[in-house]
């Protein structure tokens, strides 16, 4: 019988190239999972206060105020600046990649959602480093560092997706789902819907990541921006709100 398999050194044990599909299929899945330690559990991106405020309580409501975040809201810009970071990576331009990063830092409506944005990059910057180190990225990573800024969550995922080879607009899947995933479940926890409903929510949202994973992915750069008040104002109440579970 054969003996067991050499463990290589984790140092010099080669990483798969940016054409293995399978690899780049693997990290999809694992950035995007709810236990990639990003912190998004903490965050609910106005949805508590809009809870306390009576505006969304029950299936419906809460499915409807996703879908608004998704197709006009901060998943809008998110998906854009993602795209725009990928683009800069694939043509190796910090400069745009700074500059996608730097625009998705600078619009959201509140302080909760530019700090929700900003650690969550942070975070998924540091732990997408750490265990798969990549070269260009962390000269990225150590420019943005000695300028003092922070990294835009999805500008960051766009920039690693690029240099795992995963294709746009499986990356922009990825991202939305696991955004509209996150927001249900702190809908769960708000009590307003139990696991069953959370799931029939995830399957509604099905063709509406899709279309706007699409939409993104061809959408003329000079149509960027949002429109999602409501959440807008609830994320401004949350700020002051009094008793609360989460950071937004």
């Amino acid at each position: 019988m054969p003996g067991p398999p050499t463990r290589m050194n984790p140092s010099t044990e080669p990483r798969p190239s940016s054409n293995d599909q399978r690899a780049a299929l693997y990290r999809l899945l694992a950035w995007s999972s709810p236990s990639f330690p990003v912190g998004a559990f903490s965050y609910s991106h106005g949805l508590e206060a809009a809870t306390v405020a009576g505006a969304v309580h029950d299936r419906a409501t809460l499915q409807g105020w996703i879908i608004a975040i998704i197709a006009q809201g901060s998943g809008r810009i998110d998906a854009e600046i993602l795209r725009e970071a990928y683009r800069a990576v694939n043509a190796d331009d910090l400069v745009a990649l700074d500059a996608a990063n730097r625009r998705g830092c600078a619009f959201r409506a509140s302080a909760e959602l530019a700090l929700e944005a900003g650690q969550q990059g942070e975070a998924f910057l540091n732990t997408c480093l750490a265990a798969w180190p990549e070269p260009f990225l962390q000269n990225w990573a150590r420019s943005g560092s000695s300028s003092g800024s922070s990294a835009c969550y999805s500008a960051a995922f766009g920039a690693a997706a690029a240099r795992a080879g995963i294709a746009l607009e499986d990356a922009l899947m990825g991202y939305l789902q696991a955004f509209a995933a996150n927001l249900m479940s702190a809908g769960l926890r708000l009590g307003l819907i139990g696991q069953t409903d959370g799931q029939r929510i995830i399957a509604a949202l099905e063709p509406v990541i899709a279309e706007a994973a699409a939409a993104a992915k061809a959408r003329d750069p000079a149509d960027f921006g949002a429109a999602a008040f409501a959440v807008d104002l609830a994320s401004m109440a949350h700020e002051t709100q009094y008793s609360r579970l989460f950071r937004s």
